[in-house]
């Protein structure tokens, strides 16, 4: 079994998001996704808006929000935002490894983070470990970024109020809980 490694802020999760798991499922490039929110991510200029919990929360309820085929390959693994300090993917692999020894595991990478992985913690032994799944994504370009037609939305647009793109649940979830409200 091929497993997708999907990890990020989430901050919130939104259509965008949703999208790319659809995608990585549909055509087969993974049999099944872990999506990771980050707890302490090291190459942000800020610091997650929402808690950990929130995020979490917000992820699962995205989940629900898939077509029942695509929920069953999806799951919310908060392996990052319980642990304290600063988060790196490394770590996490190599957790994930343990758990899926007889699995291989994709990194599900955007190309705007694939722009800063030179930066990454540990990245040389890293590459030594995991295949790369690059996505492409609008405005951002490189050769090796895989087309699934990736809609033009970040969850800054979200926290903005630019962009309502969420899925009903984690739409609900934001109002119900206050979040981003400026």
């Amino acid at each position: 079994m091929r497993l997708g490694l999907y990890g990020g802020t989430f901050d919130p999760i939104h259509k965008g998001h949703l999208h790319v798991i659809t995608q990585l499922l549909q055509r087969g490039i993974v049999d099944r996704v872990l999506v990771i929110p980050a707890g302490q991510p090291r190459l942000r200029d800020n610091d997650p808006s929402a808690s950990g919990a929130d995020r979490r929360a917000m992820c699962q309820l995205a989940i629900k929000d898939l077509a029942p085929e695509l929920q069953s390959k999806v799951e919310v693994n908060p392996i990052e935002i319980l642990r304290m300090g600063p988060s790196y993917t490394i770590d996490t692999f190599e957790a994930i490894a343990q758990t899926y020894p007889d699995d291989e595991i994709a990194l599900i990478v955007g190309s705007d983070a694939y722009e800063k992985i030179s930066q990454w913690h540990r990245i040389d032994e890293l590459m030594k470990m995991v295949s790369l799944e690059v996505i492409a994504r609008p405005g951002f370009s490189t050769d090796i970024a895989r087309d699934i037609d990736a809609i033009d939305l970040s969850a800054t647009q979200v926290r903005l109020g630019e962009s309502e793109e969420l899925s009903p649940s984690v739409a609900n979830y934001i109002k119900e809980h206050n979040l981003y409200v400026s």
